[in-house]
């Protein structure tokens, strides 16, 4: 069996089309370093993917949290569709082992890197949609995020915002706020994955996204983890 046939297994759907797969799992450095002019990057997939997954997560919210007004149902579908939810599911699937990357890109440590899991979660997405229409992207969608959607409370919308928790525990239990500082950078300018400490009380946590306020985000998470 191959690692394809093994990967549409995992998510739970076959293709039609094999191609649609392959190149929504081939990177763009693996693309450019190709001496095939006939070998395609995943980019425009991630765009369409993105829209998909956009509408679908929302149509979903909507049904399932019929009462909810527009901003609540916003910060639902942002923590969803969030760089860190969508790297989170990649890794689930396990879309790192079997993405088509260029030497310099394996190099650096491209099947772990934050942004490039969640884009390629989003191509992923692009080529289900491509492949069997809307029907089989929402029956994908809904399996992954099967989990995550009966764990949302409509009553506590704090999940979305792990520094404001952190910056209540904090007072709560009377210590100095937060404290973030990024410790470092990895990645080219275009695809940049920050590394985040906070540091509260005696409580030190890190955490990585493809911005610093995401980055924040994912290391007050972790410290509410440890917190608890």
């Amino acid at each position: 069996m191959s690692d394809l046939d093994t990967f549409e297994q995992r998510i739970g759907y076959t293709f039609r089309d094999r191609d649609l797969l392959t190149r929504a799992l081939t990177h763009k450095s693996f693309s450019h370093e190709s001496k095939d002019d006939a070998v395609r990057h995943n980019e425009t997939f991630e765009f369409l993917g993105d829209s998909v997954l956009g509408f679908v997560i929302g149509d979903l919210l909507f049904s399932r949290f019929p009462s909810l007004d527009e901003g609540a149902l916003s910060k639902m579908k942002a923590f969803l569709v969030s760089s860190s939810s969508l790297a989170a599911k990649a890794r689930e699937l396990e879309m790192g082992e079997v993405i088509l990357l260029g030497v310099g890109e394996e190099k650096t440590g491209g099947r772990k890197k934050e942004s490039l899991l969640a884009n390629l979660f989003e191509a992923m997405v692009a080529a289900v949609y491509l492949d069997g229409g809307i029907d089989a992207a929402r029956a994908l969608l809904i399996r992954v995020f099967e989990k995550d959607l009966e764990a949302l409370d409509e009553d506590n919308l704090l999940f979305h915002d792990y520094k404001t928790a952190l910056q209540e525990l904090a007072q709560g239990r009377g210590f100095s706020l937060p404290d973030y500082s990024v410790i470092g950078e990895v990645g080219p300018d275009h695809d940049k994955t920050f590394i985040v400490e906070v540091r509260v009380g005696r409580l030190t946590a890190k955490g990585e996204g493809s911005s610093k306020k995401e980055a924040q985000q994912q290391a007050a998470k972790n410290a509410l983890e440890l917190a608890k």
